[in-house]
């Protein structure tokens, strides 16, 4: 065979290959110059100083930032190190505990069935969940006195007069149904957030343990009180976690297994999981608290003695561990900034990335609207709505922070977060490791994206 036939069939034979496996080639989104897409390269070197700046001081021990506009990667920086005690550097594939940010896609993989036409969105969830089927509502009240906790939101304890009134129980006006769940609306609560009966007996019944099940939760679940009539208040609950065990229910497989092969396989999501094997455990960042938190569940609750930052208890790492089983839709998933890129890709392209359709445009469009009506959001946020399973900006002014309406976002109890804005074509995505987080740097995050766009 001649050299130059020889060369020409070793090129076609390459060019079969690459063409013949897709899957391993052009998995990443595409990257350009910021001024490609409208960004300042001189304005977001801001961010990347802040960031760096929030290091020397300790205010984080690391983080990374990762920015898309126009389908297309703009800003991918790493801040300090992911392990200050074995001095490892910060790294672009390392694994985060993104706890709530697992809430977005929970809620994705509940709208995946509903497209499939498996349930209305209005259903009551105890016709698929019958251990949910005879709830009742405390008598006891949480409308009374308020305290804050440990994230400047709030929340309820007992108010004068509801002490004769524990134990007692009425009907709902309605039960709770799956949009309820998918809205925050459904009822339930927390457990650590606040020290109404609810709440205690959630801390009694030892919820969501590293080796329960989600069968196991919602049996438990039905015996405990909701705090609100469905429909009434928005309250940050476990109604997330209640959404993972109506996926199995409904899809008749574990909920593990139904976003690994439904979600994360097509989407090439192959660092988000509930457990981080043997293999990559080095590349799961390590996670600080601040000196004086109290190990287990009132981490949240905890009041820290210092700002300075030491490595939490070893006892935060059990679920993520092999032999784990609980699935908590709710905040149970790692992920790394680029899996949570092609995540939140798919949804700004109205649920579709690089040829793989999750979901359709109309339902993206469902729920990024605002769902509460005339009920108010949470957290004392004002100027914001929630949709199904992101919080939702309805009024800049409200807001008075950089941003744009239509914008829709949520974050995680160690500081992650992220926000898509379909107006500005954009996403940002901060990752941070310290629980409970009591800094602003998502918000610092997000405040110097914005200021970098300049058309």
């Amino acid at each position: 065979m001649s050299t130059p036939l020889r060369i020409v069939k070793i090129y076609l034979a390459i060019v079969l290959l690459v063409s013949a496996v897709p899957n391993a080639f052009g998995r990443e989104l595409p990257t350009t110059q910021p001024s490609r897409v409208g960004m300042s390269s001189e304005r977001l070197q801001r961010l990347t100083d802040h960031m760096h700046q929030a290091v020397e001081e300790g205010v984080m021990v690391g983080g990374l930032g990762l920015i898309a506009r126009n389908g297309r990667v703009v800003y991918r920086e790493t801040y300090g190190q992911s392990d200050r005690e074995a001095a490892k550097p910060m790294a672009m594939d390392n694994i985060f505990r993104i706890y709530s940010m697992s809430k977005p896609i929970t809620s994705v993989a509940v709208m995946m069935l509903y497209e499939e036409g498996r349930f209305f969105l209005n259903d009551p969830i105890a016709r698929y969940i019958p251990e949910l089927a005879n709830l009742v509502v405390a008598t006891s009240t949480a409308d009374g006195q308020t305290t804050a906790v440990s994230d400047g939101t709030t929340s309820s304890t007992l108010g004068e007069g509801d002490e004769s009134k524990l134990g007692q129980t009425r009907k709902p006006l309605r039960q709770p149904t799956i949009r309820d769940l998918l809205s925050h609306v459904a009822g339930f609560t927390y457990g650590f957030f606040g020290n109404t009966e609810v709440d205690k007996q959630y801390r009694a019944e030892q919820l969501m343990q590293s080796d329960d099940t989600l069968e196991k939760f919602v049996t438990q679940l039905g015996e405990i009180p909701l705090q609100y009539d469905p429909g009434t208040r928005w309250h940050y609950s476990v109604s997330v976690d209640i959404q993972g065990r109506l996926v199995e229910a409904v899809a008749g497989m574990r909920f593990g297994e139904f976003l690994e092969t439904r979600l994360f396989e097509p989407l090439d999501m192959k660092d988000t999981s509930f457990i981080v094997p043997q293999e990559k455990l080095d590349r799961l960042a390590q996670i600080y608290s601040p000196e004086g938190t109290q190990e287990g569940s009132s981490v949240f609750l905890t009041p820290s003695t210092s700002a300075k930052l030491v490595v939490s208890a070893a006892t935060i790492n059990d679920s993520y561990r092999e032999g784990a089983t609980f699935e908590s839709g709710g905040g149970g998933l790692v992920s790394t900034a680029r899996d949570y890129m092609r995540f939140s890709q798919m949804m700004l392209n109205g649920g579709e990335l690089d040829g793989v359709r999750i979901l359709s445009p109309k339902t993206v469009e469902l729920m990024t609207i605002n769902h509460l009506g005339d009920i108010k959001m949470g957290f004392g946020r004002r100027g914001i709505g929630f949709g199904l399973g992101f919080a939702v900006a309805l009024d800049q002014g409200r807001i008075g922070e950089l941003g744009s309406v239509g914008e829709y976002n949520w974050g995680g109890a160690a500081g992650t977060r992220f926000w898509i804005d379909p107006e500005e074509q954009l996403i940002g995505i901060f990752m941070v490791q310290s629980i409970p987080h009591r800094t602003r740097l998502g918000s610092d995050f997000k405040n110097l994206t914005y200021q970098a766009i300049i058309e």
